[in-house]
């Protein structure tokens, strides 16, 4: 979602992100004419009419899990943003019986939170958790 029209996306996917992503992106390109979605989030700054680039995941029950905000020069990593949403998934699944550590990837051993655990992260993070 950006605050560009309509059109704009659709020369923006046609013209570079078809270039960029076989099969084209997978969801919808929203536009936020105006910035209304953008100043409820606090990305948009209404005297440059812009918003700064952000990513929120929301989960089916409307509660933002996650969010990152970046100006401009930096790019976002759409890996990074896919593996957190699985991550996210994955716990909202299990219904907070597995956690997710720091770099966890689908596949790899998750966390099974509760006393037993406390003090030991680092020995169960060590062994399989790596990075990579």
């Amino acid at each position: 979602m950006s605050i560009d029209s309509v059109f704009v996306h659709k020369m923006w996917n046609d013209h570079e992100l078809s270039k960029m992503v076989k099969n084209g992106i997978p969801f919808p390109m929203l536009s936020d004419g105006g910035g209304k979605v953008g100043t409820v989030f606090g990305v948009y700054d209404e005297n440059a009419g812009v918003e700064t680039r952000g990513r929120f995941i929301i989960d089916p029950d409307g509660i933002v899990q996650g969010y990152e905000v970046l100006t401009p020069p930096v790019g976002r990593n759409v890996n990074e943003s896919i593996r957190q949403v699985q991550a996210f998934q994955l716990v909202r699944n299990s219904k907070g019986s597995e956690a997710t550590p720091s770099g966890w990837k689908p596949g790899k051993m998750t966390l099974k939170p509760g006393p037993d655990l406390v003090g030991k992260v680092w020995e169960v993070w060590k062994t399989d958790m790596a990075f990579d």
